[in-house]
């Protein structure tokens, strides 16, 4: 189903949830909490996520959002939710506090468990990934968008894969073993998707654990551009709001035909 949702204004929210998040980090210092899930908040993360869900309310106040920093909603609730909001007001909130600028704004819309719309805005960069059911992907940089498609892996040349900065571990190493030559790109949040969906790597493995939020944008980014994310165990297409936990299974970002599965 096309979403029936411009693009471009979500662009928009992304982009200026961005300039908040910018305002923040390049201040000496900024609040910081852990929370119950031993995962870091900053006063960033709050900032973007009251912008979004208010700009995200306004624009569409029929269709509920959902929020990594939102108050908990009873899975008998979301389970009625055919259609959604789906956001990470601040993706890669370590890379926000290592100062790296690894980090993403991501805005999805999830209709019946399938990501239709993506947007991922990287505010350091000034890099913005933007996928629809229906469209080309597209870039935005420097001012100007172009349409990006994942690669096809040629047989002998080096598998280019991508791979968490903050959490690579053994399941990724075996991964990588099994492999044969390999170059591996290390970074931060939902960059890794786009590089698979802009053809700048072939494979990425998550062989830990994500929350739905982390992936969903740019889900829908990589299957614009030609990609697929399928579910490790099954090699089935990674789905959301199925259950009451929002923890994502080990899944595989590639392109349709690397046959990696």
């Amino acid at each position: 189903m096309k979403p029936a949702v411009d693009i471009e204004s979500i662009v928009s929210i992304a982009i200026s949830a961005g300039k908040i998040i910018l305002d923040i980090y390049q201040q000496d210092s900024f609040e910081k909490h852990i929370k119950l899930d031993n995962s870091p908040l900053t006063a960033a993360d709050i900032a973007s996520h009251h912008l979004i869900t208010q700009q995200l309310q306004k624009l569409t106040p029929t269709i509920p959002v959902l929020s990594e920093e939102s108050l908990t909603i009873a899975w008998d609730v979301r389970r009625q939710w055919c259609r959604y909001w789906l956001i990470d007001p601040l993706d890669g909130t370590k890379e926000f506090m290592k100062r790296n600028g690894e980090f993403t704004v991501n805005i999805a819309l999830i209709d019946n468990h399938e990501p239709v719309l993506g947007v991922v805005h990287a505010p350091v960069l000034d890099v913005t990934w933007m996928g629809e059911q229906g469209q080309p992907a597209r870039k935005q940089q420097a001012g100007e968008q172009y349409e990006i498609g994942v690669k096809q892996h040629k047989a002998g040349e080096p598998w280019i894969v991508t791979g968490s900065r903050t959490h690579a571990g053994d399941s990724l190493q075996a991964f990588l073993a099994d492999l044969g030559e390999y170059e591996l790109i290390s970074i931060g949040s939902s960059i890794k998707l786009c590089l698979v969906a802009e053809g700048k790597a072939d494979l990425y493995p998550r062989l830990g654990p994500t929350s739905e939020w982390d992936t969903a944008a740019a889900h829908a980014v990589v299957n614009a551009a030609g990609g697929e994310v399928i579910i490790v165990e099954n090699g089935q297409p990674l789905l959301y709001n199925t259950k009451d936990s929002l923890i994502n299974p080990h899944f595989l970002v590639q392109s349709v035909s690397s046959g990696r599965a």
